[in-house]
Protein backbone atom coordinates (compact mmCIF):
# COMPACT_ATOMS: atom_id res chain seq x y z
CA UNK A 1 0.00 0.00 0.00
CA UNK A 2 1.48 3.32 -1.04
CA UNK A 3 1.75 6.19 1.42
CA UNK A 4 0.24 9.47 0.30
CA UNK A 5 2.51 12.43 -0.27
CA UNK A 6 0.73 14.69 2.28
CA UNK A 7 1.25 12.08 4.97
CA UNK A 8 4.97 11.83 4.17
CA UNK A 9 5.30 15.62 4.33
CA UNK A 10 3.41 15.74 7.63
CA UNK A 11 5.59 13.02 9.19
CA UNK A 12 8.80 14.66 7.95
CA UNK A 13 7.70 18.01 9.37
CA UNK A 14 6.75 16.43 12.67
CA UNK A 15 10.15 14.74 12.96
CA UNK A 16 12.01 17.90 12.00
CA UNK A 17 10.10 20.04 14.48
CA UNK A 18 10.59 17.45 17.21
CA UNK A 19 14.35 17.20 16.63
CA UNK A 20 15.00 20.95 16.45
CA UNK A 21 12.78 21.70 19.43
CA UNK A 22 14.58 18.99 21.43
CA UNK A 23 17.94 20.50 20.52
CA UNK A 24 16.71 23.91 21.60
CA UNK A 25 15.57 22.52 24.94
CA UNK A 26 18.92 20.73 25.34
CA UNK A 27 20.75 24.04 24.90
CA UNK A 28 18.50 25.67 27.50
CA UNK A 29 19.23 22.81 29.90
CA UNK A 30 22.96 23.27 29.36
CA UNK A 31 22.60 26.98 30.08
CA UNK A 32 20.69 26.23 33.28
CA UNK A 33 23.29 23.64 34.36
CA UNK A 34 26.18 26.06 33.80
CA UNK A 35 24.36 28.84 35.60
CA UNK A 36 23.69 26.57 38.58
CA UNK A 37 27.35 25.42 38.65
CA UNK A 38 28.57 29.00 38.44
CA UNK A 39 26.24 30.09 41.24
CA UNK A 40 27.36 27.16 43.40
CA UNK A 41 31.05 27.93 42.87
CA UNK A 42 30.53 31.60 43.71
CA UNK A 43 28.47 30.79 46.78
CA UNK A 44 30.99 28.27 48.11
CA UNK A 45 33.87 30.61 47.31
CA UNK A 46 32.38 33.16 49.73
CA UNK A 47 32.25 30.65 52.59
CA UNK A 48 34.94 30.62 55.28
CA UNK A 49 38.06 28.65 54.40
CA UNK A 50 38.23 25.08 55.64
CA UNK A 51 41.12 24.42 58.01
CA UNK A 52 42.78 21.17 59.03
CA UNK A 53 39.98 20.24 61.43
CA UNK A 54 37.19 20.85 58.87
CA UNK A 55 38.79 19.21 55.81
CA UNK A 56 36.44 16.39 54.67
CA UNK A 57 37.47 12.77 55.07
CA UNK A 58 34.97 10.87 52.90
CA UNK A 59 34.33 11.08 49.13
CA UNK A 60 30.72 12.14 49.74
CA UNK A 61 31.69 14.98 52.07
CA UNK A 62 34.51 16.02 49.74
CA UNK A 63 32.14 16.27 46.78
CA UNK A 64 29.64 18.25 48.86
CA UNK A 65 32.34 20.81 49.75
CA UNK A 66 33.93 21.08 46.28
CA UNK A 67 35.24 24.55 45.38
CA UNK A 68 35.38 25.64 49.03
CA UNK A 69 38.44 27.71 49.92
CA UNK A 70 40.93 26.05 52.25
CA UNK A 71 43.71 27.24 54.55
CA UNK A 72 45.79 24.26 55.63
CA UNK A 73 48.95 23.82 57.66
CA UNK A 74 51.33 20.98 57.01
CA UNK A 75 54.66 19.76 55.66
CA UNK A 76 55.49 19.04 52.02
CA UNK A 77 56.54 15.49 51.14
CA UNK A 78 58.73 16.67 48.29
CA UNK A 79 60.31 13.29 47.69
CA UNK A 80 56.91 12.02 46.51
CA UNK A 81 56.27 14.78 43.97
CA UNK A 82 54.91 13.61 40.61
CA UNK A 83 54.16 15.51 37.41
CA UNK A 84 51.12 15.14 35.18
CA UNK A 85 52.11 15.35 31.52
CA UNK A 86 50.15 16.89 28.62
CA UNK A 87 48.46 19.55 30.74
CA UNK A 88 47.92 22.96 29.20
CA UNK A 89 47.79 26.36 30.86
CA UNK A 90 47.79 29.72 29.18
CA UNK A 91 47.75 28.04 25.77
CA UNK A 92 51.06 26.25 26.39
CA UNK A 93 51.84 22.56 26.87
CA UNK A 94 53.37 21.54 30.16
CA UNK A 95 52.96 19.60 33.36
CA UNK A 96 51.09 19.90 36.64
CA UNK A 97 53.22 19.49 39.75
CA UNK A 98 51.55 17.31 42.40
CA UNK A 99 52.97 17.03 45.91
CA UNK A 100 51.37 15.45 48.99
CA UNK A 101 51.01 17.68 52.03
CA UNK A 102 51.10 15.96 55.40
CA UNK A 103 48.69 17.93 57.52
CA UNK A 104 49.63 19.20 60.93
CA UNK A 105 46.81 17.23 62.54
CA UNK A 106 45.56 18.91 65.73
CA UNK A 107 44.75 16.94 68.84
CA UNK A 108 41.38 15.21 68.66
CA UNK A 109 41.37 14.65 64.88
CA UNK A 110 39.72 11.33 64.02
CA UNK A 111 42.14 8.43 63.55
CA UNK A 112 40.17 7.18 60.53
CA UNK A 113 40.86 10.37 58.58
CA UNK A 114 43.97 10.38 56.38
CA UNK A 115 46.58 12.92 57.46
CA UNK A 116 47.85 13.59 53.91
CA UNK A 117 46.23 15.37 50.97
CA UNK A 118 47.43 15.64 47.36
CA UNK A 119 48.04 19.23 46.25
CA UNK A 120 48.02 20.49 42.68
CA UNK A 121 50.82 22.99 43.27
CA UNK A 122 50.93 24.59 39.81
CA UNK A 123 52.05 24.32 36.21
CA UNK A 124 55.54 24.13 34.72
CA UNK A 125 56.49 24.28 31.01
CA UNK A 126 57.68 21.13 29.30
CA UNK A 127 61.35 20.75 28.48
CA UNK A 128 61.46 21.06 24.65
CA UNK A 129 64.32 18.55 24.38
CA UNK A 130 63.40 15.94 26.97
CA UNK A 131 59.75 15.57 28.00
CA UNK A 132 60.74 13.46 31.02
CA UNK A 133 63.17 16.02 32.43
CA UNK A 134 61.64 18.19 35.15
CA UNK A 135 63.05 20.61 37.68
CA UNK A 136 63.02 19.52 41.32
CA UNK A 137 60.22 20.91 43.47
CA UNK A 138 60.89 24.03 45.52
CA UNK A 139 62.69 23.17 48.74
CA UNK A 140 60.51 22.43 51.75
CA UNK A 141 60.68 25.03 54.54
CA UNK A 142 59.18 23.19 57.50
CA UNK A 143 55.52 23.79 58.31
CA UNK A 144 53.74 25.92 55.73
CA UNK A 145 50.37 27.61 55.41
CA UNK A 146 48.70 26.63 52.15
CA UNK A 147 45.68 28.40 50.63
CA UNK A 148 43.62 27.16 47.70
CA UNK A 149 40.42 25.37 46.73
CA UNK A 150 39.05 21.96 47.52
CA UNK A 151 38.61 20.12 44.19
CA UNK A 152 38.26 16.52 42.94
CA UNK A 153 41.27 14.39 42.08
CA UNK A 154 43.16 15.58 38.97
CA UNK A 155 41.21 14.90 35.78
CA UNK A 156 42.19 11.88 33.71
CA UNK A 157 43.34 11.95 30.10
CA UNK A 158 42.83 9.13 27.63
CA UNK A 159 45.62 6.55 27.73
CA UNK A 160 46.53 4.13 24.95
CA UNK A 161 46.91 0.59 26.16
CA UNK A 162 46.36 -0.69 29.67
CA UNK A 163 47.82 1.77 32.20
CA UNK A 164 49.77 0.42 35.13
CA UNK A 165 47.96 0.63 38.43
CA UNK A 166 50.84 2.49 40.07
CA UNK A 167 53.47 3.68 37.57
CA UNK A 168 56.85 4.40 39.12
CA UNK A 169 57.97 7.28 36.90
CA UNK A 170 57.93 10.86 38.13
CA UNK A 171 56.19 12.05 34.92
CA UNK A 172 52.83 10.39 34.39
CA UNK A 173 49.81 10.69 32.13
CA UNK A 174 47.33 10.16 34.97
CA UNK A 175 47.34 9.47 38.68
CA UNK A 176 45.02 7.40 40.81
CA UNK A 177 44.72 8.35 44.48
CA UNK A 178 44.24 4.78 45.66
CA UNK A 179 47.25 3.59 43.67
CA UNK A 180 49.39 6.47 44.95
CA UNK A 181 48.38 5.79 48.53
CA UNK A 182 49.35 2.13 48.10
CA UNK A 183 52.64 3.00 46.42
CA UNK A 184 53.61 5.52 49.09
CA UNK A 185 52.13 3.65 52.05
CA UNK A 186 50.45 6.97 52.85
CA UNK A 187 46.63 7.15 53.06
CA UNK A 188 45.29 10.14 51.12
CA UNK A 189 42.16 12.26 51.40
CA UNK A 190 39.61 11.46 48.65
CA UNK A 191 40.29 14.56 46.52
CA UNK A 192 42.94 17.19 45.96
CA UNK A 193 43.71 20.86 46.60
CA UNK A 194 44.43 23.44 43.90
CA UNK A 195 46.98 25.80 45.38
CA UNK A 196 46.39 29.55 45.13
CA UNK A 197 49.61 31.52 45.41
CA UNK A 198 52.86 30.45 47.05
CA UNK A 199 52.72 28.81 50.42
CA UNK A 200 53.74 30.80 53.50
CA UNK A 201 56.56 31.07 54.26
CA UNK A 202 57.51 30.79 50.58
CA UNK A 203 60.69 29.03 49.46
CA UNK A 204 63.63 31.31 48.61
CA UNK A 205 62.90 32.97 45.27
CA UNK A 206 59.33 31.71 45.20
CA UNK A 207 58.07 28.64 43.39
CA UNK A 208 57.87 29.95 39.82
CA UNK A 209 54.70 27.94 39.27
CA UNK A 210 51.81 29.19 37.14
CA UNK A 211 48.38 28.81 38.74
CA UNK A 212 45.89 30.06 36.18
CA UNK A 213 43.53 27.20 36.99
CA UNK A 214 40.58 26.46 34.74
CA UNK A 215 37.21 27.62 36.00
CA UNK A 216 33.85 26.93 34.29
CA UNK A 217 32.97 29.77 31.94
CA UNK A 218 29.59 31.43 32.36
CA UNK A 219 28.70 31.38 28.65
CA UNK A 220 24.97 31.03 29.26
CA UNK A 221 24.18 33.57 26.53
CA UNK A 222 25.82 31.41 23.89
CA UNK A 223 23.61 28.44 24.76
CA UNK A 224 20.53 30.65 24.84
CA UNK A 225 21.40 31.97 21.36
CA UNK A 226 21.79 28.43 20.05
CA UNK A 227 18.44 27.50 21.61
CA UNK A 228 16.78 30.47 19.91
CA UNK A 229 18.18 29.32 16.55
CA UNK A 230 16.86 25.78 16.99
CA UNK A 231 13.43 27.01 18.07
CA UNK A 232 13.39 29.41 15.12
CA UNK A 233 14.11 26.51 12.75
CA UNK A 234 11.24 24.56 14.30
CA UNK A 235 8.95 27.57 13.84
CA UNK A 236 10.00 28.00 10.20
CA UNK A 237 9.18 24.36 9.48
CA UNK A 238 5.73 24.77 11.03
CA UNK A 239 5.07 27.95 9.04
CA UNK A 240 6.20 26.37 5.77
CA UNK A 241 4.08 23.29 6.39
CA UNK A 242 0.98 25.36 7.13
CA UNK A 243 1.57 27.56 4.08
CA UNK A 244 2.26 24.85 1.51
CA UNK A 245 -0.12 22.18 2.85
CA UNK A 246 -3.09 24.26 3.99
CA UNK A 247 -3.13 27.93 3.01
CA UNK A 248 -1.75 27.67 -0.53
CA UNK A 249 -4.07 24.80 -1.58
CA UNK A 250 -7.03 26.64 -0.02
CA UNK A 251 -6.20 29.84 -1.93
CA UNK A 252 -5.97 27.88 -5.15
CA UNK A 253 -9.38 26.36 -4.55
CA UNK A 254 -10.83 29.80 -3.86
CA UNK A 255 -9.33 31.38 -6.95
CA UNK A 256 -11.92 31.86 -9.81
CA UNK A 257 -11.40 29.49 -12.69
CA UNK A 258 -10.38 31.03 -16.01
Amino acid sequence: MSVSRPLIVALATLVGVGVTASLGQWQLNRAATKQALHDTIKARGRLPALDNTALPCTPEAWSAQAQRPVALRGHWLNERTVWLDNRAMGGRAGLFMLTPLRLSVPAGQGVDCAATVLVQRGWVPRDPYDRLRVAPPPPAQGEVLLKGWLVPAPSRLMELGAPASAPEGAVRQNVDLVALAGQWGEPLRPGSIQQDGDEQPPPPGGTGLLRDWWRPALDVGRHQAYAAQWFAMAGVMVVLYVWFQWIRPWRRRQAPSA
